[in-house]
């Protein structure tokens, strides 16, 4: 199999798909690698690795699309590279399809077949390609929640820890699983007071027994919800449905009655936002002021930390890329359930009910498109 790595286009974006160990494994394994030439420059990684380890560099994107079998990527492709897909291509990248309609549509049009990490599942449940992200998010939003606090970045001028004699910042986090367990023990290890929220009472059950003194567990309800994010100097969305629109917690007006100068970070910002006042920023322009809060709504935060977060994702895609270049589509789907559960869209037609929920589509189930035995 051809397998494609373009340089990631998003504004700010660093990251890359694919390490020069992994070219150097699909080569072992009897496949082309095509890199596009700078493509892991923003993570730390020259080209000339990328050629030692047996990729063929190219300097043209558009060549990488028209040859490989495969594209493999780390965020949703953008309106110049919607052209370039076309019909049998696997896309393997993240997509947060049921957060924009144009990226859906022209998905589909293009014929190709679009992988998402975010919903690649295993039985458990868990999410092993969303996992190392979700990470690094979660722990790196106290962290912008606490420069964001500072008076000269527009905050309420708290430092988030407090000092001896002064006590710390209030910090609410919505949801309690990967995204919002790590941003509670950043938050909690700075020394402010946490209180997360959560609708599984048995995952709060946990989280009162991993967590410091200083975390407070509550259960996720409107009523929790609305004490916890008047009281909050910084409020963390961390709610995700897989493959499917956020639901929205926090309205405008519980953001209007905030304390002035107070903090959103919301981390799922990339499937719509909880917080009704979110909208996606970037990295070169992250905040803006609503209601005198300062709202965080970069899509792609760990694209801050590229090295850091382009060693945690390709550890994880790594081996469901090889097992798609070594199977193919079919055979890869038809063995690895996990992987079935990626697919979002083939040949344009939506095999995933969140995403043709999310904008009224048609839904196609895998099952009448690929015979399983």
């Amino acid at each position: 199999m051809i397998v494609g790595v373009p340089k990631e286009i998003k504004r700010m974006e660093n990251r890359v798909a694919l390490l020069p160990a992994g070219v150097s494994i699909l080569k072992a394994h009897g496949h082309t690698v095509l890199v596009e030439k700078g493509a892991g420059l923003g993570s730390g990684f020259s080209d000339e690795l990328y050629r030692d380890a047996g990729a063929e560099i190219v300097s043209d994107p558009r060549e990488i699309y028209a040859e490989a079998d495969m594209i493999v990527k780390v965020k949703e492709p953008i309106d110049y590279e919607y052209n370039l897909l076309r019909k049998g291509q696997i896309v393997f990248t993240y997509f947060h399809f049921a957060a924009s309609r144009e990226l859906t549509e022209a998905v589909i049009k293009s014929g190709c077949i679009a992988i998402a990490y975010e919903t690649v599942q295993k039985d458990d449940g868990t999410l092993p390609l969303l996992e190392p992200m979700s990470e690094i998010a979660g722990r790196m939003a106290p962290q912008e929640g606490a420069k964001y606090l500072e008076k000269s970045m527009g905050g309420r001028g708290v430092l988030l820890g407090g000092v001896p004699g002064v006590e710390p910042a209030d910090v609410a986090i919505i949801g309690g699983g990967v995204v919002g367990t790590n941003a509670a023990k950043i938050a909690a290890g700075l020394g402010a007071r946490v209180t997360i929220l959560d609708v599984n009472l048995q995952r709060l059950r946990y989280l009162d027994d991993i967590m410091p003194k200083n975390v407070i567990t509550m259960a996720s309800n409107e009523y929790n919800i609305a004490k916890a994010v008047r009281r909050a100097d910084v409020l963390i969305g961390a709610v995700l449905i897989p493959g499917a629109k956020a639901p929205k917690l926090v309205p405008k007006e519980l953001v209007a009655q905030m304390k002035e100068g107070a903090v959103i970070i919301d981390v799922s910002v990339d499937q719509g936002g909880c917080i009704e006042t979110i909208r996606p920023t970037t990295h070169d322009d992250p905040v803006y002021i609503e209601y005198g809060v300062v709202h965080y709504g970069v899509a792609n935060m760990p694209g801050a930390v590229p090295k850091t977060s382009t060693i945690a994702l390709t550890n994880a895609t790594l081996p469901y890329v090889i097992e798609l270049a070594d199977k193919g589509f079919e055979m890869a789907i038809k063995t690895n359930k996990e992987l079935r559960r990626g697919v979002n869209i083939i040949e344009g037609k939506v095999t995933h009910k969140g995403v043709a929920e999310a904008f009224g589509l048609e839904y196609t189930p895998i099952e009448d498109l690929i015979k399983f035995d």
